[in-house]
């Protein structure tokens, strides 16, 4: 027999008693034994993992995981859950589309209000880029952000599409957040602060999206451009001079739109940062942002060590107006 075929029966073996565990386990579960099969669960865990059987483990907790939740036993379910995310860490485990697909699926039948969800949420995202502190898969994000759409948990949402690549699912969410929740002067709000933050974190394409989608399928926005509201036609302008990348007509453009800026105090703090990142504008004398605009920066765009690798402009990039 050779190598190969050696390794296909051991997997097959291997899988075959996990399948019969399984069995147990699950009749356990079905009889109400659900303490005991818990414990069963993480004796097996353990078992494997010390093993170097780090596949198995991970399916029998993520199946275990399953099992709880259809039973409603979400203690039980959120344990083993944290199991999944521990098998990945300690095995060093690459990214790939099933697993994450496999967390979000977790993280959708926890319950909503668990403080289980919000350390599994951010365990995972944390495993997702390799534990070096960055904001997290933006595959993950986008999954997760779905997740929260359907949950009407909009303001989580628009924050996970945010560090996601998705901004046409962004643009839907938005849509109906704002048809629900907002007044009918704020149609223009959502999508500017959307777009703003996008550029912030370096995302052009994804703010590009976001804006055209959201203005087509806005059912108070008429056609355009030209648009009706004049924070809107701020939007476009700007996306059009990110292209060109031409101070003034950033400078210009600022000025002309400042009492649609004023609307928001964060729209300046915004525009400040995407002064540095597409039109050379040096950073300002003040080390960091501060107060409560600083903590929403920060959150928004990491900070310090966290950075998302932004590149910064030169020092002395010089301010042109002409």
């Amino acid at each position: 027999m050779s190598e190969q075929d050696s390794l296909r029966c051991s997997s097959a073996r291997n899988r075959g008693g996990v399948q019969r565990v399984e069995g147990k386990l699950r009749a356990s579960v079905e009889k109400g034994d659900y303490y005991e099969a818990h414990q069963m669960y993480r004796t097996l865990f353990f078992r494997y993992m010390s093993q170097g059987k780090h596949a198995e483990a991970r399916e029998l907790m993520f199946n275990g995981a399953l099992l709880f939740f259809s039973y409603n036993q979400q203690n039980s379910a959120a344990d083993l859950s944290m199991l999944v995310l521990e098998v990945l860490e300690k095995s060093e485990t690459k990214v790939e589309d099933e697993i994450l697909e496999n967390l979000a699926k977790l993280f959708s039948l926890m319950d909503q209000n668990s403080p289980e969800r919000v350390a599994f949420v951010s365990r995972a995202l944390k495993w997702s880029t390799g534990g070096s502190g960055k904001l997290g898969h933006p595959k993950l994000h986008q999954l997760l952000a779905v997740t929260l759409w359907k949950e009407q948990n909009y303001s989580e949402s628009r924050y996970h599409f945010l560090h996601s690549s998705d901004g046409e699912g962004c643009a839907h969410m938005l849509v109906e957040y704002s048809a629900s929740r907002g007044f009918r002067s704020e149609v223009d709000m959502f999508v500017a602060q959307a777009v703003l933050q996008f550029l912030c974190l370096k995302n052009k394409n994804s703010a590009s999206v976001v804006f055209s989608t959201y203005t087509e399928k806005h059912p108070s926005i008429e056609r355009g451009p030209p648009f009706v509201q004049p924070l809107l036609n701020f939007i476009w302008f700007l996306l059009l001079a990110v292209d060109g990348g031409k101070l003034t007509v950033f400078t210009v453009l600022c000025e002309q739109y400042q009492p649609s800026l004023k609307r928001d105090p964060m729209y300046n703090e915004y525009l400040d940062r995407i002064g540095q990142l597409f039109f050379g504008v040096p950073p300002k004398q003040s080390p960091s942002y501060g107060g409560l605009l600083g903590n929403l920066l920060n959150s928004l765009m990491g900070s310090g060590e966290e950075d998302d690798g932004a590149e910064e402009p030169p020092e002395d990039s010089p301010i042109e107006l002409d």
